[in-house]
C-alpha cells in the first residue's frame, strides 16, 4: 500500500468517525441508559442527552483513523497472492486487527463517555479526573477485553458482509459502486451485526459502569453475561437492541459512505 493511500485511509477514517459519532450521540446515550443496571429513568432518561459528548469528540478521529489505516494496510498485505475464495477471511483478519488497535484509543473515551451518560450532572473532565484518581490508568481501560470481544465478532460480521454486498452490487450493475451505494451496504451490514452482538454490548456496558470492587468490575465477560441472564433473562441480554440497531444501521450508512467518499476525494 502506497503512503498516499495510507494517509487517505487515515484521514477518511477520522472524518467518518467524527461525523457518525457526533450525529448519532443522542441515540447512543439512550442505548447506554437502557443497558444501565440502575435503569433508564434513574440513569437520566431523556435529560442531558449530550452528556459525555466532549469525550466522544476528542476520541472519534484517532479511533476511526487507527482502525482504517490498520484495516486497509492489513487487507492490502493479505490480498497479495491470495485466491478469491479467501477474500472474506482476509477482510475478517484485517477487521479484527483494526479493532484491536482502535480499541486502545476507543476504550478510555468510551469509559468516560458512558459514565457521563448515566451521570449527566457531572462534567466529562470531572469524571475523567475522578476515574484517574480512584482507579488509575487501568480504570480508563476497564472493559478493554469486553470491548474487543464485542468489536471482533461485530467486525467479523459487518466488514466481510459490507465488502461482499459491494462486490455483488458492482457485479450486478457492471461497475464499481458509488459512495451512496457503499453507504446502503454499510447500513444493512451494520444493522445485522449490531443485532447479533447486542448481548456482548450489554455485558461491556455493565462492566464499564460497575462500581470499583464489584463483581462486574473484574471485567469477566462470561460472568457478566451469566449475571444478566439470571436476573433479567433474554430481554436483559438484548436490552437496547432497537436503538443499537437503529444507531448502527444509520451509523453504517454515514460512516462507511463518508469514508468511501472522502477517500475517493483524497486519492
Amino acid at each position: 500500500m502506497e503512503p498516499r493511500e495510507s494517509w487517505a485511509a487515515l484521514a477518511a477514517g477520522g472524518v467518518a468517525g467524527v461525523c457518525v459519532d457526533l450525529i448519532l450521540f443522542p441515540l447512543d446515550t439512550v442505548k447506554t441508559r437502557l443497558q444501565s443496571p440502575q435503569g433508564f429513568r434513574k440513569a437520566g432518561g431523556f435529560h442531558g442527552i449530550y452528556a459525555g459528548v466532549p469525550s466522544t469528540a476528542i476520541g472519534s478521529f484517532p479511533n476511526a483513523a487507527a482502525f482504517f489505516i490498520t484495516y486497509e494496510n492489513v487487507k492490502s498485505m493479505l490480498h497479495h497472492g491470495s485466491t478469491s475464495y479467501l477474500t472474506p477471511a482476509t477482510h475478517m483478519v484485517a477487521a479484527c486487527l483494526g479493532e484491536v488497535v482502535a480499541c486502545l484509543v476507543r476504550v478510555p473515551s468510551e469509559v468516560v463517555k458512558q459514565r457521563a451518560q448515566v451521570s449527566p450532572s457531572s462534567s466529562t473532565l470531572r469524571i475523567l479526573s475522578h476515574t484517574l484518581y480512584h482507579e488509575g490508568i487501568q480504570g480508563l481501560y476497564r472493559g478493554y477485553k469486553s470491548t474487543v470481544l464485542r468489536e471482533i465478532p461485530f467486525s467479523l460480521v459487518q466488514f466481510p458482509l459490507w465488502e461482499s454486498l459491494k462486490d455483488l452490487w458492482s457485479w450486478k450493475q457492471g461497475h464499481v459502486v458509488d459512495s451512496w451505494q457503499s453507504a446502503v451496504c454499510g447500513a444493512f451490514a451494520g444493522g445485522f451485526a449490531a443485532a447479533v452482538t447486542t448481548p456482548l454490548d450489554v455485558a461491556k456496558t455493565r462492566i464499564m459502569l460497575a462500581k470499583a470492587g464489584s463483581s462486574n468490575a473484574s471485567g469477566n465477560v462470561l460472568a457478566a453475561l451469566g449475571g444478566i441472564w439470571r436476573t433479567q433473562g433474554l430481554s436483559g441480554l438484548f436490552a437496547g437492541v432497537v436503538p443499537r440497531m437503529a444507531a448502527i444501521s444509520l451509523g453504517g450508512f454515514i460512516f462507511l459512505g463518508t469514508y468511501e467518499k472522502t477517500r475517493q476525494l483524497l486519492l
